[in-house]
């Protein structure tokens, strides 16, 4: 009778013992152990996990199975997981301190494969279970043994929700092999290796020796199980995967990635928004930076190679421009606008002495042709322009060709621009593409023409806005009666302000291109919206015309909106790191002209009364709407020669451009002194200048 009532109660303990990862109970850690009870938990939150039991920590080791009881209900499991032996199961560890967030011990215990014999399985049990005791463990850890359906792998790999080395969030890293990811994991095959983005795009990748690859449809699907997962369990996991003969994809483990290497010691040239973020002030999507920022790079590198003012190896090892984000930034450094460092824009050429009475004969004779050469590639643009007609009208294949000629004459624009800047005076004047457009819109205004119209009527109204695909155009208030005060015209101050203009409108129509692309996927049923065109790339738009497959899961990218410092350098991981060594000499910068004048500051145009001075990080176009109320005007970057300075001369505001920290250091509400000629920036009310 004891022996029958001891049998009764491990009867009633079995289930306790042994628990499918179905039940509740079963993602405690403290019962199945971390493996298990993570399973447990991803299957509660929707993932794809195989079918299985674990023998529980309550077990306390193999001895237990000697209990008729729960080896019976163990043989029962057993028998119904496998269809009476007809399937094949895997075997592995789950103790209480594996794949934890500080550390990760996985492989550190035993795990026994392919089993399909019931006395092969209590034997891998007790492997399993011996695994617990080592010379470096003479204590048993407190272990779960999971048990799970053995997968016949198609494909397989390991996932990292986030570049383990870099410590990039933004980044998936995927290896895969042909069938079961046993040996990649093991260490006998590196497999296929991809860097993706967070919506599956591929950023690099490196073929295994067996040639595996996974489609777009297979990374689609992981980077999406990848993002679900960080969501699910607070951080990044490191997935082991696979996808059966029939395509359905299978989470077999998941742990926090752990030893995450964030490095941040900065290397490369040093960077900075300033020269560029007059022409692209916001983040750019995808499409948008092969559309335009391509091009502006290209038109750059051919400017500087074609002026010769800087080493042909140095133009060839800089990136030139980059984008963070979609922010676009500089090799501030390559350009000479290096903050604390005199402009090489002032110098042309700062070559030795021997070298530069021809490098002075070449740049004279190219500052001379220049702006006939500008009027003649302005005119054949205006000439292709005028030739394209109502874009619904043209066909797909047409629009795609529109989109690839388009950043070909970026190019050239670009790079013409680029030239007539290096080339013009420092203290050059000209008539701003922007103050034409203010002028047109107090036309407009005064004929009561309709905010939608205006574009359609004075297209130069452009020249006020940044580029953008699918981006509302706002037309600023009407602004005072303005004059200009320049009484002579640099030519080749001019010629640049004409070719940024005739950029506008080829990005422009670029951007409209891509939003009728984006209306005809939306009718086929290939996108959502139109605007969604602006976050696929041109091989995908070429792929959309084709009828091929696209992904569907299109959106933003951009893990930030925080704006770029205005110089930092890029870690080894990709992450900003801001340039600390720029110390503020006194309060100033460079002297943009304009005068001199004081005023209360404010960072934002929305707070502005007329008289005050606006202190800003970058020039953006936007702000040319604001300019004739200001009272001064301070940025932390930009340059003399920038579109926004010659503006501000031309309305006589006085402003200082490459202002270090101006930001943190001149505090809204305060009054300051702002010389536009030599430069400084002063704090007239007794404020701190720095927090």
């Amino acid at each position: 009778m004891a022996a029958m009532r001891a049998i009764d109660h491990d009867a009633v303990r079995a289930p306790t013992l042994l628990l499918d990862l179905a039940e509740t109970p079963a993602t405690d850690p403290r019962l199945s152990g971390a493996k298990a009870s993570t399973l447990a938990r991803a299957r509660r939150h929707g993932f794809p996990v195989l079918p299985g039991f674990v023998i529980t920590t309550k077990a306390k080791g193999p001895d237990i199975l000697e209990d008729p009881a729960v080896r019976a209900e163990l043989h029962r499991k057993w028998f119904s997981l496998t269809a009476g032996g007809q399937s094949r199961v895997v075997v592995r560890s789950s103790s209480i301190s594996e794949d934890g967030i500080e550390s990760s011990m996985a492989g550190m215990f035993r795990s026994v494969t392919n089993i399909g014999v019931w006395t092969d399985f209590v034997a891998a049990i007790d492997d399993v279970y011996a695994s617990a005791v080592t010379p470096l463990r003479k204590e048993p850890e407190p272990m779960a043994v999971l048990v799970q359906l053995q997968l016949d792998a198609a494909v397989g790999g390991v996932m990292f929700g986030v570049d383990p080395i870099a410590g990039r969030r933004d980044r998936i890293v995927i290896a895969t092999v042909s069938g079961s990811p046993e040996k990649l994991v093991s260490g006998d095959s590196e497999g296929t290796q991809y860097v993706l983005n967070q919506r599956g795009r591929v950023i690099e990748r490196v073929v295994g020796a067996d040639n595996v690859r996974i489609s777009q449809w297979q990374r689609r699907r992981l980077s999406s199980m990848a993002r679900r997962a960080a969501e699910a369990f607070g951080r990044p996991q490191d997935i082991e995967w696979a996808e059966d003969h029939y395509g359905q994809l299978w989470m077999l483990q998941t742990r926090p990635v752990t030893a995450i290497e964030a490095q941040v010691s900065p290397r490369g040239p040093l960077l900075g928004p300033g020269p560029v973020a007059e022409t692209f002030p916001d983040a750019l999507a995808p499409l948008e930076e092969q559309l335009w920022l391509e091009p502006f790079k290209e038109g750059l590198r051919s400017a500087l190679e074609i002026a010769g003012n800087r080493p042909r190896k140095k133009i060839a090892e800089s990136p030139i421009v980059v984008a963070v984000d979609g922010r676009a930034a500089v090799d501030l450094e390559l350009l000479g606008a290096a903050p604390g460092k005199r402009s090489w824009l002032s110098r042309l050429d700062p070559r030795p002495p021997a070298r530069r009475l021809g490098a002075a004969w070449r740049i004279g004779r190219l500052g001379a042709a220049l702006p006939g050469l500008t009027k003649d590639l302005i005119r054949r643009v205006d000439d292709e322009l005028e030739s394209i007609g109502p874009l619904s009208s043209v066909s797909d294949e047409q629009l795609v060709t529109l989109l690839k000629r388009s950043r070909r004459i970026l190019v050239s624009l670009h790079g013409h621009e680029a030239l007539a800047g290096m080339l013009m005076r420092s203290d050059a004047t000209a008539t701003t593409a922007a103050s034409t457009a203010l002028r047109a819109v107090a036309d407009a205004r005064k004929l009561d023409v309709p905010d939608d119209q205006i574009i359609s009527l004075y297209p130069e109204v452009l020249a006020l806005s940044s580029p953008g695909i699918g981006r509302d155009i706002s037309i600023p208030p009407t602004p005072p009666d303005i004059s200009s005060s320049a009484e002579s015209e640099d030519v080749l101050a001019a010629a640049r302000e004409a070719l940024r203009f005739e950029a506008r409108l080829v990005q422009e129509l670029s951007a409209r291109v891509a939003v009728e692309l984006g209306r005809r996927a939306v009718l086929a049923g290939s996108l959502p919206k139109k605007d969604d065109v602006k976050w696929l790339h041109l091989d995908e738009i070429e792929a959309l015309v084709a009828g091929r497959l696209i992904p569907l899961d299109v959106g933003p990218s951009q893990t930030t909106d925080d704006p770029l410092p205005s110089a930092f350098r890029l870690s080894s991981s990709g992450a900003v790191v801001p340039e600390r060594s720029i110390k503020p000499k006194g309060g100033g910068g460079q002297g943009a002209g304009g005068g001199r004048a004081s005023g209360v500051v404010r960072s934002s145009t929305d707070e502005l009364n007329p008289g005050d001075v606006l202190v800003t990080r970058t020039l953006d176009p936007k702000l040319a709407g604001v300019l004739p109320v200001l009272g001064g005007l301070v940025a932390e970057t930009g340059s003399v020669l920038s579109h926004l300075a010659i503006l501000a001369r031309e309305f006589g505001v006085p402003t200082v451009v490459s202002v270090p920290n101006a930001v943190e250091r001149f505090l809204p509400g305060s009054t300051i002194f702002v010389d536009g000629v030599e430069g400084d920036v002063s704090i007239l009310d007794g404020e701190k200048v720095e927090r």
